[in-house]
């Protein structure tokens, strides 16, 4: 009766043993989904560099839009201000957020995550040596990201309106 029972224990790990799973929490396995999740820095992010002063720079950006009847601005950041109220430094940066809900719902209706994108984004900063950008997403970044098909025409035109409008604001020829 003892050698029946060690036989089935011994059958029992077998089969155990034989029906594990690959462990997918390995320290390899990590390391393969952190670097296939990783994003590389600006990847994304169009920057222009501005021939304007920052106050320039920022006022015209934000002239420009206000003028466009297609384009409501909803909330505009200052980063350095913000910084400061917690006795931080931080070069000037700041930011509008603005959008077209004529193009925009478009896209989200495509796919709702783009919700996370929009409305656009402008950041106008100033770099370590007093350079001043402007930088906000690339569309067909966006469009990858979430996953966007059929809105080429869409993107197209929010393509050509953020090249135009920052282009105005960094006084570059367009």
């Amino acid at each position: 009766m003892k050698s029946v029972k060690y036989y089935f224990l011994s059958f029992f790990f077998v089969l155990i043993a034989c029906n594990q799973v690959p462990n997918e929490t390995s320290k390899e396995a990590q390391t393969t989904t952190e670097q296939q999740m990783e994003i590389q820095a600006q990847q994304g992010v169009i920057t222009k560099k501005s021939n304007k002063s920052f106050e320039e720079t920022y006022a015209s950006l934000k002239d420009i839009i206000t003028n466009n009847p297609n384009l409501k601005i909803i909330a505009e950041l200052d980063h350095q201000k913000n910084a400061a109220s917690v006795d931080l430094e931080l070069r000037p940066t700041r930011i509008i957020l603005f959008g077209n809900p004529r193009l925009g719902t478009p896209l989200m209706q495509t796919s709702q995550t783009t919700g996370l994108d929009l409305p656009q984004k402008i950041l106008v900063w100033q770099d370590e040596e007093g350079m001043v950008n402007v930088s906000y997403n690339d569309p067909k970044y966006l469009q990858n990201r979430h996953g966007i098909t059929g809105k080429d025409e869409v993107l197209a035109k929010v393509t050509g309106a953020l090249d135009k409008i920052t282009n105005m604001a960094a006084g570059l020829a367009n």
